[in-house]
């Protein structure tokens, strides 16, 4: 095997393990407040998600199309220099969802990778390397803009949809109603999921593809091979399907108490806006859109409590993911530069196994998982539960008579 073979796979391992924390980090995007109403056992809920994930990325290849397109200028470099950015950027993208997810905090997967990749270029081009404003394209225009957007219009639309499912439902049997809103959480959800995965994981098939241009092994005028699409609908689906249980805990209970009326509304929000943003190929970012979902059905419910401090906490690791994202790809790419060939990429690699190691022994500390992720929230970054009593079935401890808890 050459050396240039060896560094394509491992690039290609290291996107589809990306692939795979963008799966578990982002599956409270799609099931947290099913989990958090009780419309769904969470076990249940992440299979079912990661099923429509699987599905969902067979559904469009638009945005593969456009995930670097835009945003950095690679035509200076080809061949091995522009599989060693792509690779560090990587790193970088995986290594801060790792630390996000530790942390509880529901930050962009589409943003850690598009902060590695922009540090990596900036490494090993320079800062003009990086298209930051150009008409519809450059950072300015895919990320920053739609960054701010995206939540704040979720809100609105959200505490819109609230207040009138509320309104609607004033006087009805309040248990009769939760229970017909759980079952309708049940659908929403679903879409959420087949939208994340339409959406999410065609930026992995995008960066892989870019990889395979820089071996030779493919042309930009290709099409996308099916074993991409495949591989990558995989790994996002089985990431999804391990739980990402920290990030549904914050979802679900830290930001506000949701009820299924909320939880509906939310949901329904959230599929139609990534569901539209993936049509026209826009990478948008699924956790941003639900999380100013979840804000907004908490502002129309009438008496609900919204939990600002974790909403700033929230925001700060928004803001913070694009530049320590590009730091970390940054350090990567000059680790790798200075130590040079193969022997600098393995070193990267064994650096970011390392890493990954670590803060997976270190999440055993607090564990959250099926059995304890519904417990109520008692504040904290990632405001994890004490140890709870292992429930065969994953019922959560409190639960209504009158809730659904399909699985």
């Amino acid at each position: 095997m050459s050396a240039e073979l060896l560094v394509l796979l491992i690039v290609v391992c290291t996107a589809l393990a990306f692939d795979f924390t963008n799966g578990f980090h982002d599956t409270a995007n799609a099931m947290a407040t099913s989990i958090a109403t009780g419309a769904l056992r969470p076990r249940t809920a992440v299979l079912l998600s990661g099923a429509l994930n699987l599905i969902g990325a067979f559904l469009s290849v638009a945005v593969a199309a456009t995930v670097a397109e835009g945003i950095v200028d690679l035509s200076e470099v080809s061949g091995r220099a522009l599989l060693d950015i792509v690779f560090a950027g990587l790193v970088g993208g995986i290594l801060w969802n790792l630390f996000t997810w530790l942390l509880g905090l529901p930050s962009s997967s589409s943003h850690a990778l598009f902060g590695g990749l922009i540090g990596s270029t900036i490494a090993a081009l320079g800062w003009h390397g990086v298209i930051w404003t150009a008409g519809s394209k450059g950072v300015l225009a895919k990320i920053i803009i739609p960054a701010v957007l995206s939540p704040i219009v979720a809100a609105l639309v959200a505490s819109i949809a609230s207040w009138v499912v509320y309104r609607v439902t004033k006087g009805s049997n309040e248990k009769t109603v939760s229970r017909g809103f759980r079952w309708g959480q049940i659908g929403t959800a679903s879409l959420v999921s087949l939208a994340h995965g339409t959406n999410d994981a065609q930026k992995t098939m995008g960066i892989i593809f870019l990889a395979l241009i820089a071996h030779g092994t493919a042309k930009a005028s290709d099409p996308l091979p099916l074993w991409v699409i495949v591989s990558c609908a995989i790994a996002m689906a089985a990431g999804t399907c391990l739980g990402g249980w920290r990030i549904i805990r914050t979802l679900g209970k830290g930001l506000v108490d949701i009820a299924p009326p909320q939880g509906f509304a939310a949901e329904s929000t959230s599929a139609a806006i990534i569901l539209t943003s993936a049509h026209f190929g826009l990478p948008l970012s699924t956790t941003q859109v639900v999380t100013g979902s979840i804000l907004g059905s908490g502002i129309g419910r009438p008496g609900a409590e919204v939990r600002w401090g974790v909403l700033g906490r929230m925001v700060t690791a928004w803001v913070l993911t694009l530049p320590l994202a590009g730091v970390v790809g940054a350090i990567c790419w000059g680790i790798l530069h200075g130590i040079g060939g193969t022997a600098g990429v393995l070193v990267v690699l064994a650096l970011l196994i390392a890493m990954a190691a670590f803060i997976w022994l270190r999440s055993k500390r607090e564990e959250v998982n099926a059995h304890n992720v519904t417990d109520e929230w008692d504040g904290g970054a990632a405001a994890t539960p004490a140890p709870a009593q292992h429930h065969a079935d994953d019922t959560p401890a409190r639960r209504n008579d009158d809730t659904v808890g399909i699985g």
